[in-house]
């Protein structure tokens, strides 16, 4: 069973004095944390790491579930991505942070003045947004909240929004509205991220991500995909396409060879972003 940590005896000491809402929230932000630290955590361990009741553990997993931040199953609370259920974009933004800038950098690489693209709502094209104003003019059609926000105000960067109906957990517009705005579009490059590959395929646990993506795949020129090693032999419900229907695959240099070796083999584009002392 997990023992509370000394860290979080000393904050909640600390707390004694504030009001109830002060400590609550203070409480769920230090479980959030927590279960984003081991991925997945029993709800009764909960209890023994903040010393509260079973009842208040429960309330405070329902409130952070409620925000699109876990899933709570049978008494386990999840940040981590299941066959089933992917996680939130708040967990995985925190998940080989590093791998992804480099991934993003390399991507823009295919990225000239003038274009119109499809950024779809990963936290791995999401690290694009930083390097866009050295390209611009750029015109960028987004389902994202988050990269909405991070483009808003970027000089010669024209932010078309997609509206529709929005998901917490991913902090993202999908479904049919979506879909029907983006087909309305044609676009010169969709730089699409997935949460698995296997066997050749790209698969995501969300039907309506799986559609909402095709739609910018199927209405764009040129479809880039951004894979760090971690997607490579992970499994998810939903096929999305198969790995050569993209014109590019960039991953970073910790993938392993065979994944790289294969992906040539079949004579897809494979671009290795690589990091300072990475693999030659």
């Amino acid at each position: 069973m997990t023992q509370k940590t000394s860290r979080d005896d000393d904050l909640l000491d600390q707390l004694t004095s504030d009001s109830r809402q002060t400590r609550q929230i203070a409480r769920r932000r230090m479980i959030a944390e927590a279960v984003m630290g081991e991925g997945s955590m029993r709800i009764e361990d909960l209890t023994d790491r903040f010393g509260i009741s079973l009842m208040t553990a429960h309330r405070d997993v329902d409130e952070l579930v409620s925000r699109g931040l876990f899933r709570k199953t049978r008494g386990i609370v999840t940040a981590a991505a299941t066959n089933l259920i992917e996680s939130s974009d708040v967990y995985r933004s925190n998940r080989q942070s590093a791998e992804k800038k480099l991934i993003a950098e390399a991507a823009m690489q295919f990225v000239e003045p003038g274009q119109a693209i499809f950024f779809d709502d990963s936290t791995t094209v999401l690290q694009m947004a930083a390097h866009l104003p050295s390209k611009a003019p750029v015109t960028a059609i987004t389902n994202s909240l988050t990269l909405m926000n991070a483009l808003t105000g970027l000089h010669d960067v024209t932010l078309l929004a997609l509206g529709g109906q929005y998901y917490n957990w991913c902090n993202a517009f999908m479904g049919r509205m979506t879909i029907n705005e983006i087909k309305a579009l044609r676009a010169d490059i969709a730089f699409i991220s997935m949460s698995a590959i296997s066997d050749g395929t790209v698969l995501h646990q969300s039907p309506e991500t799986v559609d909402t993506k095709r739609a910018m795949f199927d209405c764009s020129i040129k479809r880039i995909l951004l894979a760090d090693h971690t997607k490579f032999e992970r499994r998810a419900l939903h096929s999305f396409a198969a790995l050569d229907e993209f014109d590019v695959v960039i991953v970073d240099d910790k993938t392993q060879p065979v994944h790289i070796d294969r992906m040539r083999s079949r004579d897809i584009n494979v671009v290795i972003a690589r990091g300072a002392g990475g693999r030659s």
